[in-house]
């Protein structure tokens, strides 16, 4: 990137930790991946990911996937293992209306639910939510959908 003139203002610099739950399920012998959908309220409306979010300051990486998928999709679950480590890289309009240097780090955990939690409909709990819909989605739908960094990594998505 260039270095900004002296007139121009340099970008805002944004970093993010978040940590995602990968959990699967077989449905009629179809396999399906849980997924949540990216609210009016990011500029991402419409995208979808895996449930997950933000690890808040001081907090341990697995505690945040849990706490995070029981908020976006009202499921108990219990993280076994980390998968992997995505990250993401993008200089553009951020949400304050200033251009923004923006890099997320995405933890991708293994998850499994807890038990009785197989009958429960995910459910987005958290108010005013990132999140706008949580589903279970068979898998061949989901690598159709426009999917985030994460979700695609999983899914075997090639990125543009």
């Amino acid at each position: 990137m260039p270095e900004p003139s002296a007139t121009e203002p340099s970008p805002l610099i944004r970093q993010r930790v978040g940590a995602y739950a990968v959990l699967r399920r077989f449905v009629d012998e179809r396999e399906q991946i849980l997924l949540t959908r990216m609210s009016a309220r990011t500029p991402i409306v419409g995208r979808w990911t895996l449930p997950g979010g933000g690890i808040e300051h001081g907090e341990d990486p697995w505690d945040a996937v849990v706490r995070e998928v029981w908020e976006e999709t009202g499921l108990r679950v219990r993280a076994t293992e980390v998968l992997t480590v995505t990250s993401r890289h993008s200089i553009g309009m951020g949400r304050s209306g200033e251009v923004e240097d923006y890099h997320g780090i995405h933890l991708v955990f293994a998850a499994v639910l807890e038990p009785g939690q197989d009958q429960v409909q995910p459910t987005v709990l958290e108010q005013d939510s990132s999140t706008d819909i949580s589903a279970w989605v068979d898998l061949e739908e989901a690598r159709r959908l426009p999917l985030l960094t994460a979700a695609a990594t999983v899914l075997g998505v090639p990125r543009p």
